[in-house]
């Protein structure tokens, strides 16, 4: 859904308040509502976070809803729903007013996006190439549809992939100790 009729830059949308707890996406300078996320997609996101902290990764490294400024043909951010950030990153945007992945900044590590329904192309298509961009080193597409979990992983300037179906575990360049399995992902939205 579209708001803005003329094209915003990246430093509009950076400024711009309606006054509302609405959450936007920048698409190619054009501003998107973004809806609210579904249960099965919360849970899924919440569940991750919380095991990625058992994994000993520190509170301050993971992120949800913190945004990223990603190349597209006009200015365009993106709302992951979850970022592990390198420390590098975490030191950049503590002191930041707005949490948002500023091109100048390094990127996050790890990307996580579960899903939604009718948003596969989004996912799968167009962050995909606009993740590679911004030299994101390892992309999860966790689809609860499809019960699958795709990682790619950022190997001389392209993503290469690998899926994860039922109980195989989901082996992670970035989190090589996870033991992990897509089925367990899947049944924490439930």
């Amino acid at each position: 859904m579209s708001l803005a009729a003329k094209t915003m830059t990246l430093e509009d949308y950076l400024n711009y308040d309606d006054g509302t707890d609405t959450q936007y996406e920048l698409v190619n300078g054009e501003l998107i509502v973004m809806p609210p996320e579904s249960e099965l997609n919360r849970r899924i996101a919440t569940f991750l976070f919380a095991y990625f902290l058992q994994q000993g990764i520190p509170p301050y490294r993971l992120t949800m809803k913190t945004e990223i400024v990603v190349s597209g043909s006009r200015a365009t951010t993106r709302l992951p729903d979850l970022m592990v950030l390198s420390e590098e990153l975490a030191t950049a945007l503590s002191g930041a007013s707005r949490s948002t992945v500023i091109a100048d900044m390094p990127p996050p590590i790890l990307v996580v996006e579960v899903v939604s329904p009718n948003q596969e192309n989004r996912d799968y298509r167009y962050k995909r190439s606009e993740y590679a961009a911004r030299g994101i080193a390892e992309y999860w597409i966790v689809d609860p549809m499809q019960q699958r979990v795709t990682v790619l992983e950022w190997v001389d300037g392209l993503y290469e992939e690998q899926v994860f179906q039922g109980d195989e575990r989901i082996i992670s360049p970035t989190l090589p100790n996870l033991e992990l399995t897509t089925e367990r992902v899947m049944n924490a939205g439930r």
